[in-house]
C-alpha cells in the first residue's frame, strides 16, 4: 500500500470537505472529488507528487437543485464515462444526533426525523476539457424514490433514516447504458441490494427513468454497498456496515451477468481486499480503480495522521 496526499484550498477545509470525502473518480488530470456536506464537487490536479490546485464547482450552477443551491445534496457517488460525470445523493432521510445530556431531550432529538429534498438527487454532466457543462437531473417529483414506493423489498424501507437500514445510495458505476446504483441500506436478512436503472433526457434539464428498473440482492455477509467502481466488464464494490459501527470493510469483485435481476451467492463474489479501518475514524467512503490498474480509497472521519500539514488529507492506494 502507499499513501498519497489531496491537499484542499482554505475554504474547503473550513468546509471540513477533506474530512468527509465520500466520492472519487480519476480524471484526464487528476481526480473529481466529492464531500458529503456540501452542494459542490471539486477538481484535484496532479502536480508530480500530490494532488492539488483544487477548482470547486456548485452544483446549481449546471442543475436546478430542488432545495436551492446552499442545501447539502449529501453527494454519496461519481462515476465518469462517455464523456459524463455522474453525482448521486444519498436519497436518504437523517435522524438527529443525540446531542444533550438531558435525556427527555435526547429522547425528544431521536425522534426527529429530517428529510433533505436535494439528498434526493441524481445528475448527469458533460465533461468538456475538464470542465462541467450545463447538466440533467432526476429529481423532484420524479426522483428515484417516486418509482421505488410501490416496490416490494424497498418501498417499506422509504421512512426509515439512512442509518437505520433505511434507503441510503452510496455508490454509482456508469456502464454503456447501464447506471448501478449501490445501496448501503436496506441490508435484507443479510442481503446488500444492487439498483440497475437506465435514463432517458426528458428534455429542459431533466432525466426520468426507464421503466422497468432491475434488482440485484447480493450476499456480501451481512454488509452494504458504500461504493462501487467499474473494472473492465466487472465492477468492484466497496462493502461496509449499515449501521453506525466502524467495520468490516472489503472490496469485492462482481461480474454481472444476463439475468434479469435475483440473488448473488457469496460464491458468485471475489474478494479483492481487506480494508484497514479504525475505531472512531478512518471510515473507507469512496474507491477508484486508476488507469494504472491500482486502487485508490478515500476516507471518512480520517485520523489525524491522515492530516497533512498542509491541509490535505491522504488517500491509500493498493495494487490488486
Amino acid at each position: 500500500m502507499e499513501q498519497v496526499e489531496l491537499r484542499f484550498d482554505h475554504a474547503s477545509q473550513a468546509a471540513q470537505t477533506h474530512t468527509n470525502l465520500s466520492a472519487i473518480r480519476q480524471s484526464a488530470t487528476g481526480l473529481w472529488v466529492a464531500g458529503d456536506e456540501t452542494a459542490t464537487f471539486e477538481h484535484l490536479t496532479w502536480t508530480g507528487d500530490h494532488f492539488g490546485d483544487q477548482r470547486t464547482f456548485r452544483l446549481a450552477d449546471y442543475v436546478d437543485l430542488p432545495a436551492g443551491p446552499e442545501e447539502e445534496a449529501d453527494i454519496e457517488g461519481m462515476a465518469r464515462a462517455d464523456g459524463h460525470l455522474w453525482l448521486v445523493g444519498s436519497h436518504s432521510l437523517k435522524r438527529r444526533k443525540v446531542k444533550s445530556k438531558d435525556p427527555e431531550k435526547a429522547a425528544e432529538r431521536l425522534a426527529t426525523v429530517i428529510r433533505e429534498e436535494n439528498r434526493f438527487i441524481l445528475v448527469r454532466l458533460p465533461l468538456r476539457e475538464e470542465a462541467p457543462g450545463p447538466g440533467a437531473i432526476l429529481a423532484g417529483g420524479q426522483n428515484l424514490t417516486a418509482h421505488l414506493r410501490e416496490d416490494r423489498h424497498l418501498g417499506p424501507f422509504l421512512a426509515l433514516p439512512g442509518k437505520d437500514n433505511g434507503l441510503d445510495v452510496e455508490g454509482i458505476a456508469v456502464v454503456s447504458e447501464r447506471v448501478y446504483l449501490g445501496l448501503r441500506g436496506p441490508v435484507l436478512r443479510g442481503w446488500a441490494v444492487m439498483l440497475e436503472l437506465r435514463l432517458e433526457d426528458a428534455g429542459k434539464g431533466r432525466l426520468r427513468v426507464r421503466e422497468p428498473y432491475r434488482k440485484h440482492f447480493l450476499d456480501l455477509g451481512g454488509l452494504g454497498v458504500r461504493d462501487l467502481c467499474p473494472d473492465g466488464d466487472a465492477l468492484l464494490l466497496l462493502a461496509g456496515p449499515t449501521m453506525d459501527l466502524d467495520g468490516p470493510v472489503r472490496v469485492l469483485r462482481w461480474r454481472p451477468g444476463p439475468a434479469r435481476q435475483g440473488v448473488i451467492p457469496a460464491d458468485a463474489l471475489e474478494t479483492v481486499l481487506e480494508l484497514p479501518y479504525g475505531v472512531g475514524c478512518d471510515h473507507p467512503e469512496g474507491l477508484a480503480r486508476l488507469a494504472d490498474g491500482r486502487l485508490m480509497v478515500v476516507y471518512d472521519s480520517p485520523s489525524p495522521a491522515r492530516i497533512t500539514p498542509a491541509g490535505g488529507v491522504l488517500a491509500d492506494v493498493f495494487t490488486i
